[in-house]
C-alpha cells in the first residue's frame, strides 16, 4: 500500500506544471516519491521476513525458550512495522502538498493516494501493536512492555495521530475529488 500512495505521490508530482517558485520543492517531492516507492517494497520484503520469524517462534515447544524467542521476534517483527509506518509519515506532507499544488486534474489520484498511505499506516499501526501485545503470551504485563519497549510504545501513538491527519486532509479536499458524492 506504502508503494501505490508512493508512486500516485509520483505521478501527479510528474503531471504537475509548478509555478516558479515551486519548482525546486517539488523537484525534492517527486524525488521523494520515486525513493519512497522503492524503499517500499524493500519494506515489505523486511516485513515479511520478522514475520516469518514471528511465526516460527510460537511453533516451538512451551518453555523458557520459546518464550525468549516470542519476545525477540515480536519486537522484531514491531520494529519493521515501526520502520515501514515511519517512511509512510513522511509521505503525508507531499501528499498534503500535491493536493493544494498539483494538478488539479489528478487530484482524484492524490485522494487515492492518501487511502493507500492510510492502510499502510493502519496496517503499521496494527501490526507494531499486536506484536508488542503479544509479549504477553509471555508473562509480561502492557505495563512492563510499555516500559521496556518505549519507542514502539509511541510509534503506535504516533501512527494513530498520522491516521487523523490523513482523514482530516482527505476530508478537506474529497468534495474536488468526488463532486458527485455530495448529495
Amino acid at each position: 500500500m506504502l508503494a501505490i500512495a508512493a508512486s500516485l505521490a509520483s505521478m501527479v508530482a510528474g503531471y504537475t506544471e509548478p509555478k516558479e517558485h515551486q519548482k525546486a520543492e517539488l523537484a525534492f517531492l517527486h524525488a521523494r516519491a520515486q525513493d519512497l516507492r522503492e524503499a517500499a517494497l524493500k519494506l515489505a520484503d523486511d516485513d515479511a521476513a520478522a514475520s516469518e520469524a514471528f511465526g516460527a517462534a510460537f511453533r516451538l515447544e512451551k518453555g523458557a525458550q520459546r518464550d525468549e524467542a516470542i519476545q525477540q521476534a515480536s519486537v522484531e517483527a514491531a520494529k519493521a512495522s515501526a520502520v515501514l509506518g515511519e517512511r509512510a509519515l513522511a509521505a503525508i506532507d507531499d501528499l498534503g502538498w500535491l493536493a493544494s499544488n498539483g494538478n488539479p486534474a489528478l487530484i482524484a489520484d492524490v485522494v487515492v493516494g492518501f487511502g493507500a498511505l492510510r492502510a499502510a499506516v493502519a496496517g503499521a499501526r496494527t501490526n507494531v501493536s499486536f506484536d508488542l501485545a503479544t509479549i504477553r503470551s509471555t508473562g509480561a504485563t502492557l505495563d512492563q512492555i510499555r516500559e521496556q519497549h518505549p519507542a514502539l510504545w509511541a510509534a503506535v501513538e504516533q501512527l494513530t495521530s498520522a491516521l487523523e491527519r490523513i482523514d482530516q486532509l482527505t476530508a478537506a479536499v474529497d468534495d474536488r475529488a468526488a463532486p458527485t458524492d455530495a448529495g
